[in-house]
């Protein structure tokens, strides 16, 4: 069981109950397996597991990367294999692997929408999302969920898809620097995230657009996946344990509000707005995604669900 303390947790029983649910699955030597996620607080019940020792206790060297640079980087991560596994935004990862299919989506990680935070610099005349027709948008990178929900922004305030413009700015650091010194107009990033930089007055945050489906996925390289199932499965059942009860554990809000950052009250209303998943994109929610994007024309070519999600 896992016990929030403020800014700390520690866990009561852990080995114990590892050894008896998966102790059928140990892996007798140590296998090392790298995972790449974004530095946000939907990623903290992988840093608890990781950092409780948990899939160590099962023969699983865990190697956690931060990419501050989203989906995009994964995306080309997962290509170039520099990670095996990618906590990665579901549109983003779709996208790409519609173009080059390199890896597989084994289970959604969190089912519920983000919340898009549409920000502009803190001292600009812009007050409300219409202001924002026509103007640059700052994208992490081409094909990055900042690129993409910026689409899908246009096409809810009936905008002209075609033309909207792009500054890659790499990072939420590179999009301070670039709506401060003009060079683009607005940002897209989770709001939650943002909210200090509203807060201090860095960012204007003028509107909202949450994704009309489960926001992110756990992707892995198909050659990985091929030689390593019982390995990928094992990491799959340690994360479900303790997503399943993350909203239980004591104090998790301020654990979760000391290592982000946040205010207790900003994270609190996280909580209330976010669901993890321990279940599969089903081929219902992967067509949506997939015809939004094509009615988008942000892909040119639809994949085969059974092409792209797969049982691990």
């Amino acid at each position: 069981m896992l016990l929030g303390n403020g800014g700390n947790w520690k866990v009561r029983n852990t080995k114990l109950k590892i050894r008896s649910k998966f102790t059928s699955k140990i892996i007798t030597k140590m296998k090392q397996v790298r995972i790449a996620g974004v530095p946000e607080h939907f990623n903290l019940p992988w840093h608890m597991c990781i950092e409780n020792g948990e899939f160590n206790e099962v023969g699983i060297d865990l190697q956690w990367t931060d990419v501050p640079e989203g989906t995009g980087k994964m995306c080309q991560m997962l290509r170039d294999n520099e990670t095996d596994i990618a906590i990665i935004l579901t549109e983003g990862i779709i996208k790409d692997l519609t173009e080059n299919a390199h890896s597989s989506i084994v289970q959604v990680f969190v089912k519920s929408p983000l919340i898009w935070g549409i920000h502009v610099d803190g001292k600009a005349k812009y007050t409300t999302v219409s202001d924002l027709e026509n103007k640059v948008s700052a994208i992490s990178r081409l094909g990055s969920g900042s690129h993409l929900m910026s689409f899908v922004n246009a096409e809810k305030n009936n905008w002209n898809t075609t033309n909207i413009q792009f500054e890659i700015v790499n990072n939420l650091d590179g999009a301070i620097e670039s709506l401060s010194e003009g060079k683009s107009d607005y940002f897209m990033w989770e709001k939650y995230t943002t909210k200090p930089l509203v807060d201090n007055g860095t960012f204007k945050r003028v509107g909202e657009c949450p994704t009309p489906w489960p926001c992110f996925v756990i992707a892995v390289r198909n050659e990985f996946l091929n030689e390593n199932k019982s390995v990928v499965n094992l990491i799959l059942d340690i994360i479900n344990a303790t997503t399943e009860e993350f909203k239980q554990i004591p104090s998790i809000d301020r654990t979760l509000a000391t290592r982000y950052h946040q205010k207790l009250e900003d994270i609190q209303q996280w909580l209330t707005q976010t669901q993890w998943s321990q279940k599969n994109l089903d081929e219902k929610t992967f067509d949506k995604i997939q015809n939004k994007l094509s009615d988008l024309n942000i892909i040119s070519k639809k994949a085969a669900f059974t092409q792209i999600v797969k049982k691990a």
